[in-house]
């Protein structure tokens, strides 16, 4: 029965690929948290044996790889012989989960490429890899496309708001997860597919009401991103009481002035600033 489950499951995922690999660990609570975080419904199955410490895994190869799940996995805590997991997280693990940790070099992060400068690979004494942004990043550029599509629907310019979101899932597309620090990389993890999602949505129409409905999801997820980036000038987060059929919708703005992006010139200047990210 237990085969027959794991050949179903397995059959979920397309482009299958095998790998295995050592994921440290001690105990069954461990085993548990090293497969839920490493699993993703019909994309990626982790399976961790205690005894020898060995995981395989089995994902769809067009969706992601070895370094994206190993990377989750070292984010909850757990070391493997390829990344090792912070600090602050191996010690929020209950006691016996403490494995004993082996002194290892960690992966050097390579730069996107010779043109991208914008982060720089430094192993520090506790030989963790950490991230130094020499300038403020390629998380900027998707704020940049944000903003263009927030300009966009202020206008309410749909044909300008598709092409703008498409430019905007691009960008999103392009970000290199391994460059980003540990606070942007957890955050990134966690919305990056709806970030795609409701830019793909905005991207697919001209309605712009049904742009302006995806932009209200799409802009909570840009402001928890905002808030872990270090940024080179204010944002504001900004409040229309009117949008969203009277329960209100926020939006991110490089600038204090309002704007209405849910409204355009009907209601240009409703709302309010109610956070200022620094």
């Amino acid at each position: 029965m237990v085969a027959l489950l794991s050949m179903s499951v397995h059959a979920q995922i397309k482009n299958v690929k095998t790998e295995t690999v050592k994921i440290y660990g001690n105990c069954g609570m461990c085993e548990k948290t090293i497969e839920k975080t490493g699993n993703i419904k019909n994309v990626a199955i982790v399976d961790w044996n205690a005894d020898t410490k060995m995981a395989s895994l089995t994902y769809d190869a067009q969706k992601t790889n070895q370094d994206e799940i190993l990377k989750r996995i070292a984010l909850s805590g757990y070391d493997s012989d390829k990344f090792l997991a912070p600090d602050e997280a191996y010690s929020k693990l209950p006691g016996c989960c403490q494995y004993e940790r082996e002194a290892k070099v960690p992966v050097k992060i390579e730069a996107a490429s010779v043109a991208d400068k914008s982060a720089q690979t430094i192993i520090n004494t506790n030989n963790q890899t950490s991230i130094t942004n020499t300038q403020t990043g390629q998380l900027k550029t998707v704020f940049d496309a944000y903003f263009e599509l927030k300009d966009a629907l202020v206008k309410t310019d749909g044909t300008s708001a598709s092409a703008k979101a498409s430019a905007l899932l691009s960008e999103i597309n392009a970000v290199k997860m391994e460059t980003l620090t540990t606070d942007e990389h957890m955050v990134w993890m966690k919305i990056w597919k709806e970030l795609k999602e409701h830019s793909e949505h905005i991207a697919d129409t001209k309605d712009i009401k049904h742009q302006r409905d995806h932009f209200m999801d799409l802009s909570n997820k840009m402001h928890e991103l905002i808030k872990v980036v270090k940024s080179e000038t204010p944002v504001y987060f900004q409040f229309c009481p009117m949008a969203n059929s009277g329960k209100g919708a926020n939006w991110l703005s490089k600038e204090d002035a309002i704007k209405n992006p849910y409204y355009g010139s009907q209601m240009l200047s409703c709302g309010k600033t109610i956070e200022t990210i620094k």
